[in-house]
């Protein structure tokens, strides 16, 4: 199977921002799969279980970020 990425940067608000992972969490939850979509493509990824989640949190005197990543 060939690669598949999707990538995006958006700038929002802290409650879009949220939103957004609730979006991805009850996506999750419901259907074991995600739906991404840019332009005119779509592509749904099942994700099986289990998965291993990993996250890195970065914060300094000029900002911080937060990264959180689900893989299987």
């Amino acid at each position: 199977m060939d690669l598949i990425e999707f990538e995006s940067e958006q700038s929002m608000t802290r409650e879009e921002a949220a939103a957004e992972l609730h979006k991805l969490a009850d996506a999750l939850a419901r259907n074991n799969q995600v739906q991404f979509v840019k332009g005119n493509l779509k592509h749904t990824v099942r994700v099986p279980s289990p998965v291993t989640v990993e996250y890195e949190v970065e914060v300094g005197a000029d900002g911080g970020k937060i990264e959180f990543e689900i893989s299987w």
